[in-house]
C-alpha cells in the first residue's frame, strides 16, 4: 500500500506539472494530435478488441454492465468519429466573456481558462477513456483516469495508444491512468494539491462514495432514473415509438427509460403502447394495481409482474421497467419529483399548455416533449462527446463537454493606478 501511495502521488505531481504545457498549444497542434489518435485507434483496433475480450471473459454476459464494457468494430468507428468531431469544434479557451473599463481607467477582461487537472472515476466503460481524454485535451485540461477492474485490460490498451501519440510531442504526462485496484481511488480523491476537480461516472453507489469521500471538489454526474409521462392528450403512435426507443435502444445507459407514468384515462391504450416490448424485447414490466389488468390479456405473463415499492425510483440498467398510473398532471409531477434523479424526464402530449406546464415544472437536467430520452448525450447535442451528464446545479448541468470543462479568470490592465 505504501508503494502504491508513493507511485500515485508522484504520478499526479508529474500530471499537474505537465498540465501547464497544454495552455501553450495552438489549436492546430491540439487538433492534429486528436486526429492522429483517431487514426492510430483504427490501425490498432484488433489489439484493442483483443484486450477488451479479456475483460469481457471475466464478466457474466447477463450482467447489465456487460454491454457497457463491450467494444466492437462499429463502436470503435463511432468513437473515432467522436474524437474527430471534438477536434473539429472551436476551442473553448481564451474566449472573452466580459470586457469593460472602470472609471479609474482599469481595463477588465473575463476570459475562459482550463479547469486544470480533471480526475475521472468511472466504471466498466472503456469508451469513456477515449471521450474523457479527447474533451480534456481539447479544453486544455490534463486527465487523471481511474477506471474499474472490470475494464482493466481495455483501459491499459487505450491509454497506451494515447501515450504513443502524445510522446511524439513531449506530452505523455498529460494523461494518467491510475491503477485499477480499488485502493488507488482514495489517493485520487485526496489529491487536493494536484487535482482540481473530480467527475464520477457510474452507478449511484460509486457517485455517493466519491461525493462522501472526496476532498477534491466534485462535479456530480447522477444516476439516470428516467420517466416518461403519457398524458391524456398524447398521440398513441408517437407514445408507442417513444417508449420503445427510450427503453430498448440501449438499456445499460443512463438515459434509458425506467418508468412509464400514464394518465388513468389512457390505460386502455397500454396494450398498444407496450405491444412490441414483450415480443421484440422481452421486457420485464412491473405494473401498478391500476395498470396491471389492462396488460394481463395482451402481455406475456412470464414478463408481467405487480409493482412493489422497489419498482419505482430504480435505475434498472436492464430490460425492465415499471408503470405508474396517475389521475392528473399534478400526480405525475409529484411521482417524478419523489423518484427522479433529475437526469432526463419526458412528456408525450398534444395539448400545448400541458406540454409547457410540464416543461416548466419538472426539475431535471434535460426535459423532453414528444421525443425519446435517448437523446441525452453530448454527441447527440452536437458537443462531439461528453465527459458526463451533470445532475447538480452548480457550475454545469446536463451533458458536459468542452465549454463545461472551463473556468475563467479576470485579466486587469492598468497604467500605474494605485488604490487610495
Amino acid at each position: 500500500m505504501v508503494a502504491l501511495d508513493v507511485n500515485i502521488i508522484e504520478d499526479l505531481k508529474k500530471l499537474s506539472k505537465a498540465s501547464r504545457k497544454l495552455i501553450r498549444l495552438s489549436d492546430h497542434e491540439v487538433n492534429t494530435i486528436l486526429n492522429e489518435l483517431a487514426d492510430l485507434t483504427l490501425e490498432n483496433k484488433a489489439e484493442i478488441l483483443a484486450e477488451n475480450q479479456k475483460d469481457l471473459d471475466r464478466m457474466d454476459p447477463n450482467d447489465p454492465k456487460y454491454d457497457r464494457l463491450l467494444l466492437n468494430e462499429a463502436r470503435l468507428v463511432g468513437i473515432t468519429e467522436d474524437i474527430r468531431k471534438v477536434a473539429s469544434l472551436p476551442s473553448p479557451l481564451n474566449k472573452t466573456l466580459e470586457n469593460r473599463t472602470l472609471p479609474n481607467g482599469l481595463d477588465l477582461t473575463k476570459t475562459t481558462v482550463p479547469l486544470g487537472v480533471i480526475g475521472i472515476v468511472f466504471e466498466s466503460r472503456p469508451n469513456v477513456t477515449f471521450d474523457v481524454f479527447s474533451l480534456c485535451f481539447k479544453s486544455g485540461n490534463a486527465a487523471a483516469l481511474k477506471g474499474s477492474r472490470d475494464a482493466h485490460f481495455s483501459n491499459i490498451a487505450i491509454v497506451k495508444l494515447i501515450h504513443q501519440v502524445l510522446a511524439k510531442y513531449g506530452l505523455e504526462n498529460v494523461c494518467y491512468l491510475a491503477p485499477s485496484e480499488r485502493a488507488a481511488l482514495k489517493y485520487i480523491l485526496e489529491a487536493v494539491d494536484y487535482v482540481d476537480t473530480i467527475i464520477p461516472r457510474g452507478s449511484q453507489g460509486l457517485i455517493n462514495f466519491v461525493r462522501a469521500n472526496s476532498k477534491v471538489p466534485v462535479i456530480e454526474t447522477g444516476a439516470g432514473i428516467v420517466h416518461t409521462y403519457f398524458d391524456k392528450s398524447a398521440d398513441i403512435q408517437k407514445g408507442k415509438a417513444i417508449v420503445e426507443n427510450s427503453k430498448s435502444r440501449r438499456v445499460s445507459v443512463c438515459n434509458a427509460l425506467d418508468c412509464l407514468v400514464i394518465h388513468q384515462d389512457r390505460l386502455s391504450d397500454l396494450p398498444i403502447i407496450m405491444s412490441n416490448m414483450d415480443k421484440a424485447h422481452e421486457c420485464v414490466v412491473y405494473a401498478d394495481a391500476a395498470a396491471l389488468p389492462y396488460l394481463q390479456n395482451s402481455y406475456r405473463s412470464d414478463l408481467l409482474h405487480p409493482a412493489t415499492e422497489d419498482s419505482f425510483g430504480t435505475e434498472f440498467l436492464s430490460m425492465k421497467m415499471s408503470i405508474k398510473t396517475v389521475n392528473d398532471m399534478e400526480a405525475a409531477l409529484d411521482h417524478i419529483a419523489e423518484f427522479s434523479s433529475k437526469h432526463s424526464e419526458a412528456i408525450v402530449a398534444e395539448d400545448q399548455d400541458t406540454v409547457n406546464y410540464f416543461l416548466k415544472n419538472v426539475d431535471a437536467a434535460v426535459v423532453y416533449a414528444n421525443t425519446s430520452t435517448a437523446f441525452t448525450d453530448g454527441s447527440q447535442f452536437g458537443m462531439g462527446a461528453e465527459i458526463g451528464i451533470s445532475t447538480q446545479k452548480l457550475h454545469a448541468r446536463g451533458p458536459m463537454a468542452l465549454q463545461e470543462l472551463t473556468s475563467y479568470k479576470w485579466i486587469v490592465k492598468g497604467d500605474g493606478q494605485v488604490r487610495g
